[in-house]
């Protein structure tokens, strides 16, 4: 889709050489249209040896079981995100700890999918009825029968098979930064 009017101040767009890329720019001001974007998140929610799934409801991917998730809000970080898709999905209560993994998938709307590790906290999977019409945890045995998406698959090793930690939330941060998500490789607790 070409965009023909400009979001900042309505005139009308012409197609320009910006930095050796043809883009969409403002006749009137200096906007640009960068490009189509969304960013995913997903919830990697282990209990007990076992991650939490929710069967889709609706398109895209209904029949499927998922990893809770959902698309960012605009003026959400997207670790608070992911905790309310579990919530609203499941009813599970979870934390974050750290990104677990990224997927980077070009396309006609560039999507970035940032996979969260979350500590369980309380509750029992009760799907929302909605977007979702199961939900519970599972073993890696009971996947093998199961109708999972083949991302999640992946998600479900990476959840499940991790020697790593991630990226880990930066709670205490040397520099206050209000209003950031910050996460990073951990730190070393000794002094």
């Amino acid at each position: 889709m070409e965009i023909n009017f400009c979001s900042a101040c309505g005139q009308s767009m012409e197609t320009r050489d910006i930095d050796g890329t043809e883009r969409r720019a403002c006749t009137a001001c200096s906007f640009v249209h960068w490009g189509n974007y969304s960013i995913g998140v997903g919830a990697l929610v282990e209990r007990e040896g076992k991650l939490l799934l929710v069967r889709r409801a609706q398109e895209p991917g209904r029949g499927y079981w998922t990893n809770p998730g959902g698309y960012a809000e605009q003026l959400e970080q997207l670790h608070e995100t992911v905790r309310r898709e579990v919530i609203e999905e499941t009813g599970i209560e979870a934390v974050v700890t750290g990104v677990a993994a990224l997927r980077d998938e070009p396309r006609l709307i560039h999507n970035l999918y940032v996979a969260y590790s979350m500590e369980y906290v309380a509750g029992e999977p009760i799907p929302d009825g909605l977007e979702v019409d199961a939900a519970g945890f599972f073993s890696r045995e009971e996947m093998e029968s199961m109708n999972v998406a083949s991302f999640t698959r992946w998600l479900a090793d990476v959840a499940l098979s991790s020697r790593s930690e991630g990226l880990r939330l930066d709670e205490n941060p040397i520099v206050p930064l209000k209003g950031y998500g910050l996460f990073r490789v951990g730190k070393d607790t000794e002094v």
